[in-house]
């Protein structure tokens, strides 16, 4: 995709200003976990930035579809991989947070698979690992850039890290951003970047559950917050600002629309922030679109983030313009229009080329039919 060094970040899906609300405003033992959770995270941000990019972002060799998990325990310690606890083929343990993460593993590939036909997070097989129980009274699930890490929560403020599948679908698809069009981490680049996974991640858990659009709570991150706290996720895609308000966390303070666009210098420039604008256009064009998230809409989307066109540095405006393209590229004039009219409706006016001046130079992935995808037969229109 792009000719720039490719940089993987540690991307956690609590952002810090929620910790850091709970640091001012909880109790003495939840700010003592969310002290320690925002110390662990400063300390892998900082780890990542010196260490070499991950092997993974060289060129993948492609090869057969290739599922291969482990998933290990770390045993509330913080050496990684940790301990080895099942294994691709392997019957569940009985271990809730081995179980859901080794589970989640499996439908986060089969998404990119089966709708995208990419082979795993690098498009060369890549083997998915995953370490659940690790630290103690660890607030936060991350990608590190070459694997899914996942704590247990405080139980207080939140569960385990694993009881969301969308959480493990959207941190795998950060290493999917990486390898493909490398978006900095900062300003409207990083937004896009943490609502893509958004996006994929709710994808994964509306495939799992057989949700078409209309069925699903659009919600990321629920069942996350334990009993007691005012709130029902971590964020919402079809209602951005709505998922929170509690004494302890704060309130939710996700814009939708670009009039409400926030400037700040916290979160890389916004990144978990104003990832609620693209969020809701990609919710409002899977209504308008109808059926699956994964089906029309997902595939609009995936084909934009592998798109040659998108640069490490694409605004909103960069991006939803790709979408339109792709829309008309894959399906006709009234996806287009349904697509730009998704983007107009958070505040991003996207004008649809004339239908003669489509892009025909855009070909879907190799396997991968324009309308069904690698391995989903399913009629985008059911």
């Amino acid at each position: 995709m792009t000719s720039e060094p490719r940089v993987q970040h540690v991307c956690t899906i609590v952002p810090d200003f929620m910790l850091e609300a709970i640091s001012d405003g909880g109790s003495d033992e939840e700010r003592e976990a969310a002290v320690a959770t925002l110390a662990v995270d400063h300390g892998m941000r900082e780890h990542r930035r010196a260490a070499p990019p991950p092997t993974f972002l060289a060129e993948a060799v492609p090869e057969a579809p290739h599922k291969h998990r482990r998933t290990y325990t770390a045993d509330n310690g913080r050496a990684l991989p940790g301990r080895l606890v099942r294994g691709e083929g392997d019957a569940g343990v009985g271990d809730e947070a081995v179980d859901e993460a080794h589970d989640g593993l499996g439908e986060t590939f089969d998404l990119f698979w089966d709708v995208f036909a990419r082979n795993s997070i690098d498009d060369g097989g890549m083997d998915l690992v995953a370490t659940v129980h690790y630290g103690a009274r660890y607030n936060n699930a991350f990608w590190d850039g070459e694997q899914m890490v996942f704590g247990d929560g405080d139980g207080v403020i939140f569960n385990r890290f694993t009881i969301a599948v969308d959480v493990e679908g959207h941190e795998l698809a950060h290493g999917v951003t990486a390898a493909t069009a490398n978006l900095e981490y900062q300003d409207q680049p990083g937004a896009l970047n943490e609502s893509l996974s958004d996006c994929f991640g709710s994808m994964v858990k509306q495939r799992s559950l057989g949700q078409t659009a209309a069925e699903a709570d659009w919600l990321i991150g629920e069942g996350l917050l334990a009993p007691g706290i005012h709130g029902v996720a971590l964020r919402s895609m079809k209602d951005p600002g709505t998922a929170f308000d509690d004494a302890r966390l704060g309130k939710d303070p996700q814009p939708a629309h670009m009039d409400d666009y926030v400037d700040t210098a916290q979160d890389n420039g916004g990144v978990h922030i104003n990832s609620g604008i693209p969020n809701k256009a990609f919710y409002l064009a899977c209504m308008a679109l109808g059926g699956s998230s994964w089906e029309r809409s997902g595939r609009i989307w995936y084909a934009t983030l592998t798109d040659p066109a998108l640069t490490s540095t694409a605004s909103f405006l960069d991006f939803a313009t790709l979408t339109v393209r792709h829309a008309a590229d894959l399906y006709d004039t009234a996806a287009r229009d349904a697509v730009a009219t998704a983007w107009g409706d958070v505040g991003i006016v996207v004008e649809p080329p004339p239908d003669e001046e489509a892009d025909e130079e855009w070909q879907p992935a190799p396997g991968m039919d324009p309308y069904y995808g690698a391995g989903d037969t399913s009629d985008p229109a059911d």
